[in-house]
C-alpha cells in the first residue's frame, strides 16, 4: 500500500505571511515565539519582505518596560484576491486586499438566463470595473477562488451535476479552466460550504476555535466540517448529502432519487414550497391563495411575501421546518462534537424565529456534559462567507 508524499513544509517567509494573514498586526516578539525563529533570522526575513513590498511597518506596540516593539502587517496593496460564489439562487463576486478588506462586490440572481458563459462574462466585467475604480494593476490580481455548489471534482476544477439550477448548461462545466482562460489569472475551485467555513473560521481567529460545523439551508442543504482547524474531506465531494439524513422512517420523499424521510423533505426551500402547495390544495387558508394565483404557481418568493404579511399559515410552515432542522443539527452535533455551529441560508434569513427554534430543538437533543456545550451562531460573515472564504483560499495558496 502506497501513500501520497507529504506536502512540502512552508518556507519561513510563507510562515510569516500566514501568521500575519491570520493575526493582522503582529510584533516581532510574537513572530519569534510563534514560529521558533532566531532574532537575527527573523530580522533578515522581515527586512527582505518589506523590501519586496509584502509587509509594511505598522507603528509601535505598548512597552512592557523596554523599547516599544515594532509592529508589522501585510501590505494591503501588494496583491488582491477575488472570491466567487456560484449558488443555485444567487451568486456573488468580491475583491479583497491583502488584509481581507472588501473593496468591491456584486451579487445577482441565478435565473434561467444565467448560463456558465453569462456568469463568466459578468465576473469578467466586474473585475475590469473594480480594477479601474480602485487603480489596481492587472498583475496585482493574484487569483480567483471559487466556492460552488456540488458535486464537484475540485482537483479538475469541474462542477459536475448540480441539481436545481434554473439555467441549463451547468453539467460537467470545467469552470476553473474557463475562468482562467477568460480572466488570465489562476483560479481554484472548492465547494461553497467549505469556502464559507474557511471564511467564518478566519473571522473567529481570535477565539482559537478548532472544531466547527457549518450548515446552509437553501434550495438544498449544504454542510462542511472542520476538525483540528482543518476542513474534513471525504472520498467524494457531496456537500448536499446532509439533506439525505433520515429523520423520519417512512417519511415523505422530496426528490425521485432521494431518501424517504430525509431532512431535505422537511427543511429546505423546496420542502416549504411542496408543503405549502399540498396544504393549500387541501383547503388551507392563507394570503397565498391571492398572491400566488393557485397552488401550482406557488414559489418561494410568494412565501416570503406572505411571511412579511405575518400570514399564520406560512409562519407555521417555517417554524415546523426550523424544528426539523434542529433534529438534524442534533444528530450532526452528537456525532461530530463541534465547538461552534454556524447556520446560514434562506430559511434562517427569511424567518426571524428560525434560528432560535432550530437551536433550541438541537440543544434539547444534544448529548453533552458539563465540559461540552456547543455554541450556535449565525456567523460573522453570513451572506459574504462563501466569496470571502474563496478569496482567502487565494492567499492561503500563495507562494511567498
Amino acid at each position: 500500500m502506497s501513500t501520497l508524499p507529504a506536502p512540502p513544509a512552508p518556507s519561513p517567509k510563507k510562515r510569516i505571511f500566514d501568521r500575519l494573514l491570520d493575526r493582522g498586526i503582529v510584533s516581532k516578539g510574537e513572530l519569534m515565539e510563534a514560529l521558533s525563529l532566531t532574532s537575527t533570522s527573523l530580522t533578515r526575513l522581515l527586512e527582505e519582505m518589506i523590501a519586496e513590498n509584502v509587509l509594511q511597518l505598522s507603528g509601535h506596540g505598548d512597552s512592557t518596560g523596554g523599547r516599544r516593539p515594532l509592529l508589522y502587517r501585510l501590505d494591503p496593496e501588494y496583491g488582491y484576491a477575488a472570491g466567487l460564489e456560484i449558488s443555485r439562487s444567487y451568486s456573488s463576486v468580491a475583491v479583497f486586499d491583502m488584509n481581507m478588506n472588501k473593496l468591491a462586490f456584486d451579487r445577482w440572481r441565478m435565473d434561467e438566463r444565467m448560463t456558465p458563459d453569462q456568469l463568466i462574462g459578468r465576473v469578467e466585467s466586474f473585475l475590469e470595473k473594480a480594477r479601474r475604480e480602485h487603480g489596481i494593476v492587472t498583475e496585482r490580481i493574484l487569483g480567483l477562488g471559487i466556492g460552488a455548489v456540488g458535486p464537484l471534482h475540485s482537483g479538475e476544477g469541474v462542477i459536475q451535476k448540480p441539481l436545481h439550477f434554473p439555467s441549463p448548461g451547468w453539467t460537467n462545466v470545467p469552470i476553473r479552466r474557463l475562468l482562467e482562460e477568460r480572466l488570465g489569472i489562476p483560479c481554484a475551485l472548492e465547494n461553497g460550504a467549505n469556502a464559507a467555513l474557511l471564511g467564518e473560521h478566519w473571522a473567529l481567529r481570535d477565539e482559537n476555535v478548532k472544531h466547527m460545523l457549518y450548515v446552509h439551508v437553501g434550495v438544498g442543504l449544504r454542510s462542511a466540517v472542520m476538525s483540528g482547524g482543518h476542513i474534513v474531506y471525504g472520498a467524494t465531494d457531496m456537500e448536499g448529502s446532509i439533506g439525505q439524513m433520515i429523520i423520519q422512517v417512512d417519511g415523505p420523499r422530496l426528490q425521485e432519487k432521494g431518501n424517504y424521510g430525509a431532512l431535505e423533505a422537511f427543511a429546505s426551500i423546496q420542502a416549504l414550497e411542496k408543503q405549502a402547495r399540498s396544504r393549500l390544495k387541501l383547503g388551507g387558508q392563507s394570503v397565498l391563495n391571492a398572491i400566488a394565483g393557485g397552488p401550482d404557481e406557488l414559489n418561494f418568493d410568494h412565501l416570503l411575501i406572505a411571511l412579511n404579511q405575518e400570514d399564520v399559515f406560512v409562519q407555521e410552515l417555517f417554524a415546523q421546518s426550523a424544528s426539523y432542522l434542529g433534529v438534524g443539527l442534533a444528530n450532526l452535533v452528537n456525532v461530530l462534537h463541534p465547538e461552534k455551529v454556524i447556520l446560514g441560508g434562506a430559511l434562517l434569513s427569511a424567518y426571524e424565529d428560525a434560528f432560535a427554534i432550530a437551536t433550541q430543538v438541537a440543544a434539547r437533543s444534544v448529548y453533552h456534559s458539563d465540559e461540552y456545550r456547543p455554541e450556535f451562531s449565525k456567523g460573522t460573515l453570513q451572506e459574504d462567507a462563501v466569496s470571502f472564504g474563496a478569496a482567502l483560499m487565494v492567499y492561503r495558496n500563495l507562494r511567498v
